[in-house]
C-alpha cells in the first residue's frame, strides 16, 4: 500500500510539474510571437485607435505589465477557477469550448477506434498472408497513403465528392437548422473521418504486421511448429495473444498523434471543434483562449503517455523484475 501511494504521489508531482511548465512556455511564446492582440478584442477598430486609445486598450487587457507580472496574475486567476474571457468570442474561456469540444470527441474519438480496429484486423491479415501478393499489394498501396500530407488528401476528396460529385458536404459539423439529424451529421463526418482513419491506419497496421512477425519467428513457436501445431493456432492462439498488451500501450501513447491529425483536418474542413478554435486563437492573439486548449491538450498527451508507461510497466516482466531487484535492495537497506 505504502509503495502504491509513492508511486502514485510520483506520477502526480510529474503530471502537475508538467503542466506547470507547459503553461509557463505556451504564455510567454504566445505574447512573444508577432501579431496584434487587440485586433483579437476590437477587431478593425484598432487601426483608427489613437496612441492614447491603444495604451488604455491595453491597460485594459493587463498588457502592459511585464509578461512574468501577467503570468503571475493569470495563475492567481486559474487557482481560483476563473480562465478569463475569450477576446474574439467576448464569452467566458469554458463556455466557448464547451460547445466545440463535443464535435472534436465525436470525430476524432469515433476516427481513434475505427483506426485501430481496421489496423489490428488489417495487420493480422497481412501477417496471415505474409509473402503473397495480397500482402504485398496492401504493404505498397499502404505506404503511398501514409505519405500523402493529410491536407492535400482532404482537399483532393472535397474537390472530387463535394465539388464534382455533389455527394457529400464540403465543410461544417451539420447543415444550418440541422444541428439534432443525425442522418445530416454522419453525411458531414464522412470526409473528415475518411481522412482520420486513412492518415493513421497504415502506420498502425504495418507495426501490427511486423510485431505478430517477430512474435512468428521466435524459439517458442519454431518449437510449437515441431510440435505439429498449425499455423493458424499458433498465429491466433499464442502470437496475437502476445501482441496485444502491447497494442494497448500502442493504443493509449498514440492518443496525442490521432489528436493532432483531427485538429488539421479540422481546419482544412472549417470543422466547429477544438482545432479550428486553436488555429483561430492563435491567428488572432486570443491569449485566455490559447492558454487554456494548449493546457487541455497538454493535458490529455501527458496523462495518455502516463497511461503507457503504466500498462507497459504492468505487462512487461522486465520491467517487473527491475522493480522487484529495487523493492529487494531497499527492503535491505532499510533493514
Amino acid at each position: 500500500m505504502k509503495k502504491t501511494c509513492i508511486y502514485i504521489g510520483r506520477k502526480l508531482v510529474i503530471f502537475l510539474l508538467s503542466i506547470f511548465l507547459l503553461s509557463l512556455i505556451t504564455f510567454y511564446i504566445a505574447r512573444l510571437a508577432p501579431g496584434d492582440p487587440l485586433v483579437s478584442y476590437y477587431g478593425d477598430r484598432v487601426e483608427k485607435m489613437s496612441p492614447e486609445e491603444r495604451d488604455q486598450a491595453e491597460e485594459k487587457l493587463g498588457l502592459k505589465e511585464p509578461i512574468s507580472v501577467q503570468y503571475v496574475k493569470w495563475l492567481k486567476r486559474v487557482a481560483h477557477g476563473d480562465f478569463g474571457i475569450s477576446w474574439k468570442y467576448k464569452t467566458d474561456v469554458l463556455e466557448v469550448i464547451k460547445g466545440r469540444l463535443g464535435n472534436t470527441l465525436l470525430l476524432g474519438g469515433i476516427g481513434f477506434v475505427l483506426t485501430f480496429v481496421l489496423a489490428l484486423l488489417l495487420g493480422i491479415f497481412c501477417a496471415w498472408k505474409e509473402g503473397s501478393l495480397c500482402d504485398r499489394l496492401i504493404c505498397r498501396v499502404g505506404t503511398i497513403t501514409s505519405c500523402i500530407p493529410e491536407f492535400w488528401l482532404s482537399l483532393m476528396l472535397i474537390l472530387i465528392f463535394a465539388v464534382e460529385l455533389h455527394w457529400l458536404p464540403s465543410s461544417g459539423a451539420y447543415t444550418i437548422g440541422k444541428k439534432n439529424d443525425i442522418g445530416d451529421r454522419i453525411l458531414h463526418l464522412i470526409l473528415p473521418m475518411s481522412i482520420v482513419v486513412l492518415d493513421h491506419l497504415w502506420y498502425y497496421a504495418y507495426m501490427i504486421r511486423n510485431k505478430i512477425l517477430e512474435e512468428v519467428r521466435t524459439d517458442y513457436v519454431l518449437l510449437a511448429k515441431s510440435k505439429g501445431l498449425n499455423r493458424k493456432k499458433i498465429l491466433f492462439g499464442h502470437c496475437l495473444r502476445n501482441v496485444i498488451p502491447t497494442y494497448l500501450s500502442l493504443m493509449a501513447i498514440s492518443v496525442p498523434h490521432v489528436l493532432g491529425g483531427t485538429y488539421i483536418i479540422e481546419s482544412v474542413f472549417s470543422y466547429p471543434g477544438i482545432g479550428t478554435l486553436s488555429y483561430e486563437s492563435a491567428r488572432y492573439g486570443d491569449y485566455n483562449l490559447l492558454m487554456v486548449l494548449c493546457i487541455f491538450s497538454g493535458i490529455l498527451v501527458i496523462f495518455c503517455n502516463m497511461i503507457a508507461q503504466t500498462i507497459n510497466e504492468r505487462i512487461d516482466p522486465r520491467i517487473r523484475a527491475e522493480e522487484a531487484m529495487k523493492d529487494t535492495k531497499e527492503d535491505e537497506e532499510n533493514a
